[in-house]
């Protein structure tokens, strides 16, 4: 009876969890129940063993490598993109509001934070990145993982998993798994190109090696990725008008004699040129000696919508039995990631103190000292580039086995390492004044007091410098400096499971599992001098900070079954943190009930603890973001900053509560359907408060709005890390999938669809939020569409393979722009795969593919801001076609 139970029910598993992927990765790969049953996997979301194999108490969905194949899938990113249950991930990094992630990916389930999906590689927790997004999250770079091929497939638990994994598992769970059975040879390259508004293109080309014996078996895999940028000159989806600085060059000035006469603080706009030169005239008043107003400057064709990218991963794994049931398992893995990104030739200078401009400057058309208001190089300029390099190192040593009939152990250690460095380009603000009174060049005779002499030289800032006075590289050189953030992060984490049955019930054997997690981490930034002193006219700087702190976990799983039908699960863990963070219990409880063998129904309640990082308790954060003024109407690009008080921050531990009730049904005529409501409760939620918030409640507070004489432009924002009231979301994932086989092949149509019912903020500037349908710009949460869905059909045979999706997302009010709304999107994807292996002996699973991604070449929906699009919810790219080419030997 037991044997014919879990023979049922896992093969109703297989049927679920292939079900699962189909609408995310689209199509799941085609296997039979029997090859389910006699397959060992692991079930993410539980530490037990045999009866976990029974359909999961949690929602899953699981991605396989076939899956990645075939949405054409380069990187993670392209998966995520896809996913419905994803919103406001962080994988289109630009300068506007993912300023400091240039070349990494995250997940973002629920829309409810990047740090609040827990990413694991075969069950282990992962090193976050050295670097953080603009609210200073710090998160686990799924691109820095594993090299794609390793891949075997990708598990999502969709609900909260503290109970199980502890912090950090609040939204849910993803983890990736490789696959270490793999024997043979595999390589594949794929090219894919944009084919309107630009040349971007992705290159990648993989390959794996697997061998093994009676006791010894290696998997080793390589990827190299190489991207080419898609910038704002080639696709630009924004207005001069959303992308206009006030600040530019040729620029404005304060002027003395100009103030007498109009008796206020007025910016004078260059008298010796402006739109001649590609200004913008912004001409208030013509009061015929002067025109009051400012040269304004369009940056829009400076970024990037694609950074340039270059990737190097490795990864291999080797596996020993020992005999007599033990097993000996080393990993080891490495990424090597740089990544460009555009900026605008130079940020606009901040320091007005100390831009004042001499009567004796040989340029200066006014005969009079004056300060300068604008950009060191503006029109005309060329792109700025912004560099980010990131390399990671991880190593893993676990040791399982029997330690009899009943009971088995699985110990390990993992250890990893990231150090992500940025550097940036900015005007140094103290050589920029040396250099407008005549003192600048590293060559200068500082000593001898003659400006312009002695190996000194004049900065020009007025529009002569684009005829008569050019100004000589020497001198923009000792001007402009490179900010540089060095950031590392390092983990440490010891686990101990062992996990066996315990007695029984009529229905079948209790299982358990009880063990502990020791963990250490690290985060640290260490930035350059200049930065340390507040030396740069529009980054500023930021001291350095590093902290580390462990955490210890002790937990215990239970699967007691009820009858032959129902099964109840109950988790329990227990975590505590040293210094101010406290501990916390946490239980999950599920009920998984399976009337018939084509049907199931399952239930879960949890409780979630997420701590504070590093960075929020201890650090600071210098970030650049739009912001609208409300006092103005116009926007501005402004520094915003963060910094920890003396002693650091006290920021509580961040709750929650997690619900979710859903079916199953995979009937024997090829229907298979899935169902789950959602509900998360979270309260004292860690943010960084959203620059928008802050600027809209405190426009008139010299001290959290800092601004620029005379224009009253925003120049700085400052912000902190605190706990926010709360956040409750709940909706509706749902799956289905019909497959029928005729005479031509199989057809197999689908449709996955996630409906958020309410997405429910509190936020501390402003105030209660109803976030579904929003874009959330001017609070903390994420930007939210109501629906989302996949849907499409796919036709097979022996040798060929050929895919239709389409896929919608919804629109959004646009809370950034009053009134407005962000457009829904919807687009067709098609593939086609045809099987070479066919055509000689032993090259089984050689193919050669081709695809288009965005068929009909649809823009994102316009969105009122810098970029012109919402980077965190559209793709800005086009139609891109590819072609892929796979050998297996």
């Amino acid at each position: 009876m037991r044997q014919n139970r879990l023979f049922k029910s896992t093969a109703l598993t297989a049927g679920c969890l292939a079900f699962l992927a189909s609408g995310s990765a689209v199509m799941a790969q085609d296997e039979s129940d029997d090859e389910f049953t006699i397959e060992e996997v692991v079930v993410t979301g539980t530490y037990l063993k045999g009866k976990s194999q029974f359909n999961s108490p949690s929602p899953l969905a699981v991605i396989g490598a076939e899956n990645l194949n075939q949405i054409g899938a380069s990187n993670v990113a392209d998966l995520v993109q896809t996913l419905t249950i994803n919103n406001g991930a962080q994988n289109n990094p630009d300068a506007f509001t993912q300023n400091g992630t240039t070349g990494t990916s995250n997940f973002n389930l629920r829309g409810l934070g990047v740090a609040s999906t827990l990413v694991l590689l075969n069950g282990r927790r992962q090193v976050v990145a050295g670097t953080v997004t603009n609210d200073g999250i710090a998160f686990v770079d799924t691109s820095s993982l594993v090299p794609q091929i390793a891949v075997r497939r990708i598990e999502i638990v969709k609900d909260g998993a503290a109970a199980i994994y502890g912090t950090d598992a609040v939204a849910g769970v993803v983890n990736f798994i490789t696959d270490d059975d793999f024997e043979g040879v595999e390589a594949s390259v794929k090219y894919q190109t944009l084919t309107d508004q630009g040349s971007q293109s992705d290159k990648l080309y993989q390959a794996k090696f697997g061998w093994g014996n009676d006791t010894t078996h290696f998997m080793g895999a390589f990827s190299y990725y190489d991207r080419s940028q898609l910038t704002t000159a080639e696709r630009r989806l924004s207005q001069v008008s959303d992308d206009s600085s006030v600040l530019g060059n040729p620029g404005a000035y304060y002027v003395p004699s100009i103030i007498g006469v109009v008796g206020a603080v007025v910016p004078v706009i260059d008298p010796t040129g402006c739109e001649e030169f590609g200004g913008q005239a912004n001409v208030a008043v013509d009061i015929g000696v002067a025109r009051i107003g400012t040269c304004g400057f369009d940056f829009g064709d400076y970024f990037s919508l694609v950074p340039e990218e270059e990737r190097k991963q490795a990864y291999a794994v080797i596996t020993q039995e020992l005999g007599d049931s033990h097993q000996l398992r080393i990993e080891g893995g490495w990424a090597e990631t740089e990544a460009i990104r555009g900026n605008s030739p130079t940020f606009p200078y901040l320091q007005l103190g100390q831009a004042g401009v001499p009567a004796y400057h040989p340029a200066n058309p006014f005969g009079q000292g004056v300060t300068f208001l604008g950009r060191a190089i503006g029109n005309g300029g060329e792109v700025s580039p912004n560099l980010s390099t990131s390399d990671t190192y991880r190593f893993n040593v676990e040791l399982t086995g029997d330690i009899n009939d009943v009971w088995s152990y699985d110990v390990g250690f993992t250890i990893a390492d990231n150090r992500y460095v940025i550097n940036t380009e900015d005007v140094l603000t103290a050589n920029f004044q040396r250099a407008l009174a005549g003192f600048g060049g590293d060559g200068c005779d500082l000593a001898a007091g003659v400006p312009g002499a002695n190996g000194c030289l004049f900065y020009n800032p007025f529009a002569s410098s684009f005829t008569t006075l050019p100004n000589s590289p020497e001198v923009l050189d000792y001007i402009i400096g490179t900010q540089v953030i060095d950031g590392s992060s390092n983990t440490k984490v010891f686990d101990a499971v062992v996990s066996g049955t315990l007695g029984s019930t009529p229905a079948g054997d209790i299982g358990i599992a009880v063990g502990m997690q020791y963990r250490n981490e690290f985060w640290g930034r260490d930035y350059d001098d200049v930065s340390n002193s507040d030396g740069f006219a529009f980054l500023v700087g930021n001291p350095d900070f590093s902290e580390g702190r462990s955490a210890v976990g002790i937990f215990a799983e239970s699967l007691i079954p009820i009858t032959d039908q129902l099964d109840l699960s109950v988790a329990l863990r227990h975590e505590s943190y040293g210094g101010d963070i406290g501990s916390t219990t946490d239980p999950k409880v599920s009920l998984l009930y399976r009337p018939t063998d084509s049907l199931s129904l399952r239930g879960s309640y949890s409780t979630s603890f997420r701590a504070p990082s590093v960075l929020q308790v201890a650090g600071g954060t210098t970030s650049l973001e739009q912001v609208s003024d409300p006092s103005s109407g116009g926007t501005a690009f402004a520094a915003i900053r963060a910094i920890a008080p003396e002693g650091g921050r006290t920021i509580r531990p961040e709750t929650g509560k997690a619900w979710n009730f859903g079916l199953s049904y995979a009937g024997d005529s090829g229907l298979s359907v899935d169902v789950d409501y959602w509900n998360y409760s979270f309260t004292d939620v860690i943010i960084k408060e959203n620059s928008q918030s802050v600027v809209n409640g405190f426009s008139d507070d010299p001290d959290r709005v800092i601004r620029a004489p005379g224009t009253n432009a925003i120049i700085m924002v400052i912000v902190d890390f605190l706990n926010a009231s709360s956040v409750k979301t709940q909706g509706f994932d749902v799956n289905a999938r019909y497959a029928f086989d005729t005479d031509y092949g199989t057809i197999q149509p689908f449709f996955e669809a996630t409906h958020v019912l309410k997405y429910d903020l509190v936020d501390p500037q402003a105030g209660a939020v109803d976030g579904a349908g929003n874009r959330n710009f001017a609070n903390f949460g994420s930007p939210t569409p109501s629906w989302r869905f996949n849907t499409g059909v796919s036709w097979t045979t022996e040798d060929h393979d050929l895919r239709f999706y389409v896929r919608h997302i919804g629109g959004m009010d646009d809370d950034q722009n009053a009134g407005s709304r962000v457009g829904a999107m919807t687009t067709v994807d098609a593939q086609y795969t045809f099987n070479i292996g066919s055509l000689f002996d032993g090259g089984e699973g050689s193919s050669i593919q081709v695809g288009v991604i965005n068929a009909f070449d649809k823009k994102p929906p316009y969105v009122s801001t810098n970029g012109g699009y919402e980077s965190r919810t559209h793709d800005p790219r086009g139609r891109m076609v590819y072609a892929k080419l796979t050998a297996a030997f």
